[in-house]
């Protein structure tokens, strides 16, 4: 997740207004600092927690714990955010699992859909 934090920042950064005389100065230190540190970084995370998966259903096991509602949040955003797609299909088929459950289900009936930043 501070990746993932990270990147939202940067990405913040890059669009922010500013004045025309720094922009070029900020987005290049911005451009460098994705592409050198935290794209590598989400890409690395990714592959490890792909790996896991190829492991066993859930990441503690062959059963659902506490550990995967925690980590459908970070996934949830690294698809939306940080280019997890089916190029990762045990991490996409997680979420789809997540996303079948039937108490995830109930929560979204009770509380409404919730909608990620864009």
């Amino acid at each position: 997740m501070p990746l993932l934090l990270l990147q939202l920042i940067f990405n913040k950064i890059e669009a922010s207004p500013m004045p025309f005389f720094i922009r070029p100065i900020a987005r290049m230190i911005v451009g460098r600092v994705k592409q050198a540190f935290i794209e590598p970084q989400i890409d690395l995370h990714l592959g490890y927690l792909e790996a896991e998966l190829e492991k066993n259903l859930w990441f503690v096991g062959s059963e659902f714990t506490a550990a995967d509602i925690q980590m459908s949040f970070p996934l949830e955003m690294a698809a939306l955010r940080a280019g997890l797609d089916i190029s990762r299909p045990k991490l996409m088929g997680f979420l789809d699992l997540i996303h079948a459950r039937p108490a995830y289900r109930r929560a979204l009936e009770r509380g409404g859909a919730y909608e990620l930043l864009n």
